[in-house]
């Protein structure tokens, strides 16, 4: 007997936070998901969004066409276990069709499947994900509803000389009250370019209950030269535990144009699971340098 789809449609209205770069508030309407009951699972399973209830449900709906094509992980394997850097809950309503995600959450949820799963080719990916993404949020931007015209008053206007007088005289208290120098800039023409992973290549088994050395290889690609430079623990997660490690390691002094390798000892989880830290570059004092440089990590299978 052939299966019958039982399929669950209704229509809302929400009034969704604004992705970034979007001006003002947006209200979107959508249609729900689909269901249908499917042998072999409990209970209904996704059907995804619609696709023409509008540019965000369309870019949904790609999401959850590639996680049918990925085998349909559970949102937490996408996290745990092949290493999405996104929580369950962002990963899921991306998926969703309420609201766009921010690139960074879409394309966490696209590389873990599309080249991690698939295979797919990493740049290309990312180059034809971040046309579809783009696609949506200017698709948004175009529909947004323009800003009503503020009311022009003479209360009005008295009320925003007395606030624009506020802010003039909290910025100048914090001038002269601020200390100076407390997060120093990083020095001009600082720059580090990862070369490559020496020992323990990411996705390596472990042993739980291991202790292994993890080094990576960086080149100093700026004309600053590096002294008295950390690398300190910037992030992890993992499932169940994380992998422990000392808060920071000392990277050797580097002259500028000179390749250096920095180690870290690591003892792995006592259950199976999934485990990977990042980490940043520091000063003696803790300031974090190079803050738009993407964090090094180091990501392994504990069995």
């Amino acid at each position: 007997m052939p299966r019958r789809p039982v399929t669950t449609v209704r229509r809302h209205s929400i009034g969704g936070g604004t992705p970034p770069g979007l001006p003002g508030r947006r209200v979107i309407s959508w249609e729900a998901m689909d269901v249908e009951r499917r042998p072999g699972r409990r209970g209904r399973v996704a059907r995804g969004p619609v696709e023409d209830s509008g540019p965000v449900a369309g870019f949904a709906r790609r999401l959850w066409e590639l996680k049918r094509a990925a085998g349909d992980p559970s949102y937490d394997r996408m996290r745990d276990e092949y290493g999405a850097l996104a929580s369950k809950s962002a990963l899921s309503a991306a998926a969703r069709g309420e609201r766009l995600p921010s690139w960074e959450t879409a394309w966490e949820f696209v590389r873990v499947l599309a080249t991690g799963v698939l295979g797919g080719d990493e740049d290309e990916v990312r180059h034809e994900w971040r046309g579809e993404w783009e696609r949506a949020r200017d698709a948004l931007t175009a529909d947004a509803p323009p800003e009503p015209a503020p009311e022009r008053s003479r209360r009005t206007a008295f009320v925003l000389a007395g606030a624009v007088a506020l802010v003039l005289v909290a910025a100048l208290v914090f001038v002269f009250t601020a200390p100076f120098g407390s997060e120093p800039a990083a020095p001009a023409g600082d720059a580090s370019e990862f070369v490559s992973d020496v020992t323990v290549p990411d996705g390596s088994e472990v042993a739980a209950g291991s202790t292994f050395v993890k080094t990576w290889e960086f080149r100093n690609a700026g004309s600053v030269g590096w002294v008295g430079r950390y690398l300190v623990r910037a992030g992890s997660f993992g499932n169940p535990g994380e992998c422990g490690t000392a808060e920071r390691v000392p990277v050797p002094q580097t002259a500028p144009g000179e390749h250096v390798r920095v180690s870290v000892e690591v003892h792995a989880p006592d259950r199976p699971g999934h485990c990977q830290v990042y980490w940043k570059m520091a000063d003696e004092q803790g300031h974090i340098l190079l803050p738009n440089t993407r964090a090094v990590f180091f990501s392994v299978r504990v069995i």
